[in-house]
């Protein structure tokens, strides 16, 4: 079945979902090279270098990706200089890309459960050890499907 949608919204026919925050947020990290930048952020990269190589990807594609990503307000650009070289940016995630994580996870997740016959190749724990994982959860920590979510209009 799927998510209820609830009072106008039921009437999937009356409206179009010209305000989507979904489609909002795939305009800024919807393409493989941004999320697999944004995956090397998690990880810890912070050089220009560091997510060209890691991520492998061209020069111009890194570029244009943290430029991208930075004037969205996901990075922040962090000057420094290694002895006898020039002035460098460093990235560094800002609030609004850490907020991402559980994206991040999320996706991670589906894609070890989906698409890794083997099975997941990492493991994500707590700093005790323990397993976490993503998951839409209720008010009293209840992990939710589908089934289990309601969509109405947001009272302003």
């Amino acid at each position: 079945m799927g998510m209820e949608l609830r009072g106008p919204l039921a009437e999937r026919d009356n409206w179009t979902a010209n305000r989507c925050s979904i489609d909002k947020a795939m305009g800024v990290i919807g393409t493989r090279s941004a999320m697999l930048i944004l995956r090397e952020a998690f990880y810890g990269a912070t050089r220009f270098d560091e997510f060209a190589r890691r991520v492998g990807i061209t020069d111009a594609v890194a570029s244009a990706r943290l430029r991208e990503l930075t004037e969205a307000g996901l990075f922040e650009k962090v000057p420094y200089r290694e002895p006898g070289q020039r002035v460098r940016n460093e990235y560094r995630l800002t609030e609004q890309g850490r907020a991402l994580l559980p994206v991040i996870v999320a996706l991670m997740q589906w894609g070890d459960r989906y698409l890794q016959p083997s099975g997941a190749p990492l493991d994500l724990t707590d700093a005790d050890g323990e397993s976490v994982h993503a998951a839409v959860v209720g008010p009293d920590g209840t992990e939710l499907g589908p089934d289990d979510v309601a969509v109405a209009l947001h009272r302003k």
